[in-house]
């Protein structure tokens, strides 16, 4: 635990991410927390900071400057393993944005690196986690209330993305830069919040096409079915391709179904065992009374602010972290056997050998021939995330 009153914080890369983290500090988001060094390899890209913060262009030098006491780190997704290394082995606090690593054999070696310094606090920037649908959601399931889930069902293909967007960075949708797309840039996210509620599935069947709706080499669209170690399914649907496009997670227990969509949390609920009513019901095509129940949800949680804020006070007050970095692990697996079992064309048990994945993804890396359109620069601008994530509104 660290004894000082505040914490100095370096950002490691200041692309659109590092930089939407950086500006929140400078807009008094978070408390006893501060940057004060910034890194890229690109110095253009700090170039907006004028002269309020050290710089750097090598995350080595940072992490070695003795200025900071603990990184965030918000480089392209090969780069949060090494960094993230580097920074536990050289006694830093480490945040890492999602995925914690591109594939499972990576994730390992980041979480052994933790394991060396069980001191440090280690977290991961998985901040749908502090929204309230999901968090009750969790309680729900959690308490048993809802009974034996039997069905989860989550359609999530809000995360449109335009060809400019992919056109914005030469690593962004490459297997050699970012090592998938939408599994390892936009879904991470809701493949953490399906483990974080549900569990681990023990098998994976998925579909991903490579380049459906974008010139990129890449997955932009997956659809993934998944079984329970208590033999419940689940379908897993993903897109960056599709517009308006849906987010509508449905969980059937049994003791009723759960919908959350537009930002509201319906429960529909038997006021009796489905189970029971089933075995034990003498007519022919009675269903269970039904009550609908509203779980009022009024926010969206404090997101990555949130996030930030319990990463600050995990290092001065030795507070539980909202999302462990080691439970990163979970994310990256689902999206590796999800692509695993596309490339194969079989079903994947749970858990995934993680050299085995490796090896494709290396092939994959070896063998590609695929050439952007573009590489457009953005080094001197700053982009807007309002609308970068897929949330729930009222409607």
């Amino acid at each position: 635990m660290n004894q000082s009153k505040e914490v100095r914080i370096g950002v490691i890369g200041v692309g659109i991410m590092g930089t939407n983290h950086v500006r929140h500090f400078e807009a008094g988001a978070m408390k006893r927390g501060h940057v004060v060094a910034v890194c890229d390899i690109d110095p253009r890209k700090m170039d907006k900071f004028g002269d309020r913060y050290k710089k750097f262009t090598d995350s080595r030098e940072l992490i070695r400057s003795g200025e900071v006491d603990a990184v965030v780190i918000a480089t392209p997704h090969y780069f949060h393993t090494t960094i993230g290394i580097d920074a536990l082995d050289n006694g830093l606090h480490t945040l890492s944005e999602k995925p914690i690593s591109v594939h499972k054999a990576d994730a390992e070696k980041l979480i052994a690196a933790h394991r060396r310094h069980p001191e440090l606090v280690f977290a991961a920037m998985f901040n749908q986690r502090t929204d309230p649908h999901y968090i009750k959601l969790r309680e729900l399931i959690r308490s048993g209330e809802l009974g034996e889930i039997v069905r989860v069902n989550w359609i999530i293909t809000d995360w449109f993305r335009t060809q400019y967007y992919y056109d914005c960075g030469g690593w962004r949708a490459t297997w050699g830069g970012e090592g998938g797309g939408v599994l390892l840039n936009q879904s991470p996210h809701n493949l953490d919040l399906l483990q974080w509620i549900f569990g681990m599935p023990c098998q994976v069947r998925a579909i991903c096409e490579l380049g459906r709706f974008h010139h990129i080499e890449v997955e932009d669209s997956v659809t993934a079915y998944l079984k329970y170690p208590n033999g419940a399914t689940g379908v897993f649907i993903t897109t960056t391709g599709e517009a308006p496009g849906t987010n509508r997670l449905e969980v059937a227990g049994d003791r009723g179904r759960v919908v959350l969509e537009n930002g509201q949390l319906v429960w529909t609920r038997n006021t009796v065992s489905m189970a029971e009513f089933r075995a034990k019901e003498q007519t022919t095509f009675a269903k269970p009374e039904t009550w609908k129940v509203e779980i009022p949800c009024d926010s969206r949680g404090g997101q990555h602010d949130a996030i930030m804020q319990n990463y600050i006070d995990a290092i001065l007050d030795g507070v539980p972290l909202i999302a462990p970095a080691e439970e990163g692990i979970n994310s990256v697996e689902l999206c590796n056997s999800m692509l695993y079992s596309s490339f194969t064309g079989k079903p994947v048990d749970l858990p995934i050998d993680s050299s085995s994945y490796s090896r494709l993804l290396k092939k994959l890396i070896r063998d590609s021939t695929f050439r952007k359109n573009a590489n457009i620069d953005l080094a001197g601008k700053e982009i807007d995330m309002t609308a970068s994530s897929s949330v729930f509104s009222k409607q």
